[in-house]
C-alpha cells in the first residue's frame, strides 16, 4: 500500500478519498480543498500495486472485476469525477510521465488500422447487442454529439434532431445531388438526409449489424430508393459526389491514417463540391488513447488534435472552408447518456452480464468528464478542393437553421 499512498497523497488536492486496503485499513488523502467525496475499498492485496502503476486502466478493471468497491453511497461516477479535477497533479507525477511517453511511443502499434483490422476494431464495439444501445440513445439512434440550443430544458431527442438540421444547412443538398456517407451508424443521418432533401445516399460502414439495422429502418422510413448502404472500407469505395460527409469516423482512423482517409476525401469529391467532417479533438497538444477505452472500447481509436487534423488537409490540398468548435455539447449529450444508461442498468445486466454493465458504466463515465475538465471537444470542418465551392459568408448555415423547430 505505501507507493499506492504515495501517488494518492501527493495528486489528490481536491476532494477526499476514503479507501479501505486489502486488509481493512481506512486511508485518507485530500480532505484540504473542496471537491467530491468518495469512499472505495480494495477487495484484493494486489490492486495495491499495480494502481500505482496504472491507475487509469486498473481502476476501471477492477470496478469491473468487483475489486474496487464503493461505501456509503459512493459510485464510479464520484471517484472518476475526484480523478478528474485532480488530473493535472496525478499527470505531473514521475512514474506517469514515463507510462504516458511510453504509450506515446506505441501510437503506431495501438492505432494500426489497415483494412480488415479497421473492420475488426469498428466490429468490437458497434457489433454487440443493437439492445443495449437502445438503452441510452434517442429515438433516432445518434450515437454522437447533439447540439445543444438550450441544455437546460431540452430532451436529448430535440438535441440530437438539431444537430442533423445544424449539419444539414451546412450541407446546401438539393434534389438529386449524390452524397457519400463514410460512417454510417445506424443510418440516421442518411435518412434524415434522403427525407429532408431529396438528395441520394451512399452510406457506407464496416458494422454488418449496423447495416442490417439501418436498412430496416430506411425501408420503415420509405426511402430506400434514396439511401443505398454498403458494407466496405472507406479506402476502397469508389465514385464522385457532390458532398463527402462524415460524422463520428474520423475518431477511429488512426493519427498515421489520416493522410489516407484525407486523400480518399478529396477523391471522391466532385472539383465543385465539398465535405462535411464532424469529429471529436482535442484543443491540446497531440497525445494517446486512455488505456481502458483503447483496450475495452475503441480499440484502434485516436482523438486527433486539430493541429493533426489541419496539417493532414494541408498535405491532401484541402481547403478548410470553415472550422466550428464544439465544447460543452458532447459533455451534455454522454450525461444524457449516462443518466439514460443508468435508469436501464438491470436491462443492460439481461442483455450481457454484471462486469458488462460496469465496464459501460466507467466508459460513460470517463468519456463525459473528458469533455468536461478534460481538452476534448468536437469539430465540425467543410473541406473542400477549390475555394469558390462553399460561400463565403456563413449565412447559408444559419439563415435556414433559425427558422426550424423540433417537437
Amino acid at each position: 500500500m505505501r507507493l499506492l499512498s504515495g501517488l494518492l497523497e501527493k495528486f489528490i488536492k481536491k476532494g477526499t478519498l476514503r479507501l479501505y486496503d486489502a486488509a481493512g485499513q481506512l486511508h485518507v488523502f485530500g480532505d484540504k480543498l473542496p471537491g467530491p467525496a468518495v469512499t472505495a475499498r480494495i477487495n484484493r492485496k494486489s490492486l495495491e500495486t499495480t494502481l500505482f502503476l496504472n491507475p487509469e486502466l486498473r481502476a476501471g478493471e477492477a470496478y469491473m472485476d468487483g475489486d474496487l468497491t464503493f461505501e456509503e453511497g459512493s459510485a464510479i461516477q464520484d471517484l472518476l469525477m475526484l480523478f478528474s479535477v485532480n488530473r493535472s497533479a496525478l499527470y505531473a507525477q514521475g512514474s506517469q510521465k514515463l507510462l504516458r511517453n511510453l504509450w506515446r511511443r506505441l501510437r503506431r502499434w495501438h492505432q494500426a488500422n489497415p483494412v480488415g483490422t479497421a473492420a475488426k476494431n469498428a466490429r468490437h464495439h458497434y457489433d454487440i447487442s443493437t439492445d443495449v444501445y437502445r438503452l441510452f440513445l434517442d429515438e433516432d439512434m445518434q450515437y454522437s454529439c447533439a447540439y445543444f440550443r438550450d441544455a437546460a430544458r431540452e430532451t436529448l431527442e430535440q438535441a440530437q434532431q438539431y444537430k442533423l438540421i445544424h449539419a444539414t444547412t451546412k450541407l446546401q443538398l438539393k434534389p438529386g445531388m449524390s452524397v457519400i456517407e463514410i460512417g454510417s451508424g445506424w443510418g440516421g443521418f442518411a435518412i434524415h438526409l434522403a427525407k429532408q432533401t431529396g438528395a441520394h445516399v451512399v452510406a457506407i460502414n464496416v458494422s454488418p449489424e449496423q447495416i442490417r439495422v439501418a436498412r430496416e429502418r430506411t425501408k420503415a422510413a420509405g426511402v430506400e430508393n434514396l439511401v443505398e448502404f454498403r458494407e466496405i472500407d472507406y479506402r476502397n469505395v469508389e465514385g464522385s459526389f457532390d458532398r463527402v460527409v462524415s460524422v463520428g469516423m474520423m475518431e477511429h482512423v488512426g493519427i498515421f491514417h489520416l493522410d489516407e482517409y484525407f486523400a480518399k476525401v478529396r477523391n471522391l469529391l466532385k472539383d465543385d463540391g465539398y465535405a462535411f467532417i464532424h469529429s471529436i479533438g482535442r484543443m491540446s497538444p497531440p497525445g494517446t488513447t486512455g488505456p481502458f477505452i483503447r483496450k475495452y472500447i475503441f480499440p484502434g481509436a485516436y482523438v486527433p488534435a486539430l493541429s493533426e487534423t489541419t496539417a493532414a488537409t494541408e498535405r491532401n490540398g484541402l481547403w478548410v472552408a470553415d472550422i466550428e468548435i464544439l465544447r460543452l455539447h458532447y459533455y451534455h449529450t454522454i450525461r444524457h447518456w449516462r443518466e439514460r444508461f443508468a435508469k436501464n442498468r438491470a436491462k443492460a445486466v439481461q442483455i450481457y452480464d454484471e462486469r458488462f454493465a460496469r465496464m459501460w458504466e466507467y466508459y460513460l463515465a470517463a468519456v463525459e468528464l473528458e469533455f468536461l475538465h478534460g481538452s476534448h471537444m468536437v469539430f465540425q470542418l467543410l473541406l473542400a478542393k477549390t475555394r469558390e465551392a462553399v460561400p463565403i459568408r456563413r449565412d447559408f448555415m444559419f439563415d435556414a437553421e433559425r427558422s426550424s423547430r423540433v417537437a
